[in-house]
């Protein structure tokens, strides 16, 4: 759902990417030309403080601060380190420097600081050739003020997804300032786990957080890059693989370098 909802015809994706890019490459203008500060924390009691949107090619806290576009949703997941964040494989690229991660995003503010991703990683099959199963992915955070991103917001315990149980999944649309919910029970659909919503899931809530018994069961992702419609929402099945590759990542070993994913959907 990162730029893939739909359905839209061809010209409709390329315009939306150009918009995102453009309002990216002007960020970059502006704080060259008018010195950007980051965006400053600030006191909250956001209920959803483990969650928050992704942005990019940041640095510098540039993107939050000049309140441009947060192309996809992530949230902290917990690990030995307390640094890890969970999102969409198709949400990231590179290597992980030039994105960050702004927890308990609301209108437009970072109550919590920005925050910079240093290392991702991602499954082999998504590497090798963008597998939808393998549409997952964990970024290394770097700490803020001497402190690691868990112990300032919190986070989830990584679980596996339940069908028939209950299930909330969340996250940022593109130009909204505060999270969309949608709570439902938990299906299969070819595979993937599939909830069904009110009309929430839209652009920018790719990677966003599937949510069981308080544990991270689910991104949104997987069939369709997470759906083509706002009334479905689809994850890559969390299983084995996706905690072997929390795995890798909790034990700090290098990262992976990816190429953009989301301009391959299926959305068409």
């Amino acid at each position: 759902m990162a730029l893939c909802r739909g359905p839209r015809s061809r010209e409709d994706e390329w315009v939306r990417s150009i918009r995102v890019w453009s309002a990216s490459l002007a960020g970059v203008v502006l704080a060259v030309l008018g010195g950007v500060l980051p965006v400053p924390a600030q006191a909250t009691t956001q209920p959803f403080a483990p969650d928050g949107v992704l942005f990019y090619p940041s640095v510098g806290g540039l993107m939050p601060a000049l309140d441009l576009l947060h192309p996809c949703s992530a949230s902290v997941v917990h690990s030995v380190g307390d640094d890890l964040v969970a999102t969409a494989a198709h949400c990231v690229y590179g290597s992980g420097p030039t994105i960050e991660f702004v927890p308990g995003f609301h209108d437009g503010k970072a109550p919590y600081g920005v925050w910079s991703a240093t290392r991702l990683y991602v499954e082999s099959s998504w590497k090798a050739g963008q597998n939808p199963n393998a549409d997952v992915a964990f970024l290394r955070i770097a700490p803020l003020r001497g402190r690691e991103i868990e112990d300032v917001v919190g986070a989830r315990p990584l679980g596996t997804p339940i069908v028939g149980a209950p299930v909330t999944v969340s996250g940022y649309p593109l130009q909204a300032g505060v999270p969309n919910v949608c709570s439902g029970t938990l299906s299969l659909s070819l595979g993937y786990p599939t909830v069904r919503c009110a009309g929430g899931m839209v652009d920018g809530v790719s990677g966003g957080a599937w949510v069981q018994s308080g544990a991270l069961v689910g991104v949104v992702g997987g069939l369709e890059q997470g759906g083509c419609s706002p009334q479905i929402a689809y994850s890559a099945p969390f299983g084995t693989a996706s905690r072997q590759l929390w795995q890798r990542a909790q034990a700090g070993g290098p990262g992976d370098f990816v190429l953009p994913g989301f301009f391959a959907n299926s959305c068409r």
